[in-house]
């Protein structure tokens, strides 16, 4: 079969545009640790406990709050802030007092520092167990040793677990190091001390103008992201080879669609999309199915409503055989696809059972009245949704049709056998081998 590989991307004077639009609303976060002093910072934490607790107060979905007593839960945190020595340990109990409700989509907004950090490795959970799956060139984790289908026994001294990787990686990616203890295959376990890459940001940009230097560098930033989230596609005669790395734009949804629409199957590879906006899921389930569908109901505190996708119509929809790909890091919009195409027997789901974070929510702000520079926030969960079997896809995800990890020797030859099983369903060959070559994980320069 011939194949040729694509990248879907903005062009660069659209992002310049947008970028230019964007930048007056932007605006970079100062260091807190050298501009604010211990016991200012302590009264600034005692606002925001207060902040936090009204914005979940008045938008949570549940009024029960998951059996939490509110007032009692941010008067601990407080007095716990009250006797905290230090910024660190202020923002670790800040973040903790949201992170307690145990919902994926309610979380303490934190400023995030003017530094960027970059570790150089990713892990993922593949099945139960924490996998290296990528390592950067000419990184500190290179040069020590770490490599892809190394398993992490031990991260900062804690095990890695499906349920609790989120949370861990929350306090620890901002580390200028971690501890690991790894194996890999056929080896002996090991502990490496792997440093971080920081690239020293500013506390403080000026977009005065949008000539100037600051401005250049965030639409070089910015374009940097872009090209690292763009959408990429094999395209072969009779099939097409999508990777989905969010649900960010209906009109890409539509663009791609456009692609697919006379080919025999699609292949839709979700592995790590951890979702986006709902009008793009509606349009995307809309371009496969022949029919409206209840996707299930949005359950909030005041209401209950149906979420619908309507079909585009039968002779706009994709008819071929569709193959989706999901994996531990797949989530919300991306297991309600996948969920979907089950429920309606429209499609065969491969890979990992998903994340289990299928929830909506609403993000708001606040700005601190010791430091305008400061701004930080709560993500509230506003509604869960029932799927039309009466169950939540929140902590359970998305077991697939076909449970297909790939092995650590896999992952240390760059192999991507769940591709191949794909590939293998909508009737070509297709090595583990060659799949692997296909969407390979990209870093920043």
């Amino acid at each position: 079969m011939k194949i040729k590989i694509h990248h879907s991307l903005l062009t660069r004077s659209l992002m310049r545009a947008t970028v230019l639009v964007l930048l007056f609303a932007v605006c970079a976060l100062p260091s807190i640790q050298g501009q604010t002093t211990l016991e200012s910072y302590r009264r600034q934490s005692v606002d925001m406990l207060k902040n936090i607790k009204q914005d979940i107060r008045k938008n949570y979905y549940d009024p029960k709050f998951n059996g939490i007593d509110l007032d009692a839960h941010f008067q601990a945190a407080e007095d716990k802030v009250k006797a905290a020595n230090s910024i660190g340990e202020m923002l670790g109990i800040t973040a903790r007092v949201v992170m307690e409700f145990n919902d994926s989509h309610t979380g303490f907004l934190m400023p995030a520092p003017k530094d960027e950090v970059e570790q150089g490795w990713v892990m993922q959970m593949i099945g139960d167990k924490g996998y290296v799956i990528a390592v950067k060139p000419k990184s500190d984790a290179e040069a020590k040793g770490l490599k892809p289908g190394d398993e992490i026994i031990s991260l900062a001294g804690n095990t890695p677990t499906r349920d609790g990787l989120w949370k861990l990686w929350y306090f620890l990616r901002f580390q200028p190091g971690l501890s690991l203890v790894v194996k890999s295959p056929g080896g002996q376990p090991r502990r490496l001390d792997v440093m971080a890459k920081i690239v020293e940001g500013k506390a403080v940009y000026n977009l005065a103008s949008t000539t100037g230097s600051d401005s250049v560098d965030l639409i070089r930033q910015w374009e940097i992201d872009a090209r690292l989230r763009r959408h990429r596609y094999v395209e072969g005669e009779d099939v097409l080879i999508w990777r989905m790395p969010a649900f960010d734009s209906k009109e890409l949804v539509a663009d791609m669609m456009e692609k697919a629409k006379n080919r025999k199957a699609l292949i839709l590879d979700l592995r790590g999309n951890p979702g986006g906006y709902e009008e793009s899921l509606l349009r995307l389930l809309g371009s496969v199915l022949d029919h409206d569908v209840k996707v299930g109901d949005i359950k909030s505190r005041k209401e209950t409503k149906p979420l619908i996708a309507k079909t585009r119509g039968s002779d706009r929809v994709f008819k071929g055989q569709l193959v989706v790909l999901v994996d531990s890091d797949s989530g919300s919009s991306a297991e309600l696809f996948a969920r979907v195409v089950q429920l309606e027997k429209r499609g065969t789901v491969i890979g990992d059972r998903t994340s289990g974070s299928v929830m909506r929510a609403m993000h708001y702000y606040h700005r601190s009245a010791l430091d305008a520079y400061f701004t930080y926030g709560t993500s509230v969960t506003i509604a869960d949704l029932i799927m039309t079997d009466g169950k939540s896809l929140e902590g359970s995800g998305v077991t697939p049709d076909d449970l297909l990890l790939p092995t650590a020797a896999d992952m240390a030859a760059q192999r991507d056998p769940v591709l191949a099983r794909a590939a293998a369903l909508a009737g070509f060959a297709l090595t583990p081998e060659k799949a692997g070559t296909f969407f390979p994980v990209e870093w920043r320069p």
